[in-house]
C-alpha cells in the first residue's frame, strides 16, 4: 500500500508561481513512477507530467516550459511558473505500480486570480 498527500495549494496571482509537494509513505519502491494531474470541476482528471523512479521526466506540452517535476527520496514536487487562470484547478499526486494500480492523494486545491 501507498499513501500520498499532497500540500502547497493555495491562492496566487496570475504571473506567480507555486511549488506543491506529494509525501509518499508505504511501499513506494515498489512504484514505477509519480505523476502530477489536476482536475476542474466537470472535466476529467488530466495529467501534467510524470517521473519514474530512475528520475526521468515526462511532461504534457502545455506545461512543459512553465511545470518541473522533482523528487527527493518520499517527496514529490511540483514547480509551477508563470501561472495563469487556466491553471486553477485541483491537483492529484499519483503513484503507479508496475500491475498499472493507481495511488491517489486527496489533492491540493490550486486558484490563480487575475
Amino acid at each position: 500500500q501507498v499513501q500520498l498527500v499532497e500540500s502547497g495549494g493555495g491562492l496566487v496571482q496570475a504571473g506567480g508561481s507555486l511549488r506543491l509537494s506529494c509525501v509518499a509513505s508505504g511501499d513506494i519502491f515498489k512504484l514505477t513512477s509519480f505523476a502530477w494531474y489536476r482536475q476542474e470541476p466537470g472535466n476529467p482528471r488530466d495529467l501534467l507530467a510524470q517521473i519514474t523512479m530512475t528520475g526521468t521526466t515526462y511532461y504534457k506540452p502545455f506545461v512543459k516550459d512553465r511545470f518541473s517535476v522533482s523528487r527527493d527520496n518520499g517527496t514529490v514536487y511540483l514547480q509551477m511558473n508563470s501561472l495563469t487562470l487556466a491553471d486553477t484547478a485541483h491537483y492529484y499526486c499519483a503513484g503507479i505500480h508496475p500491475t498499472g494500480k493507481t495511488y491517489w492523494g486527496l489533492g491540493t486545491e490550486v486558484t490563480v486570480s487575475a
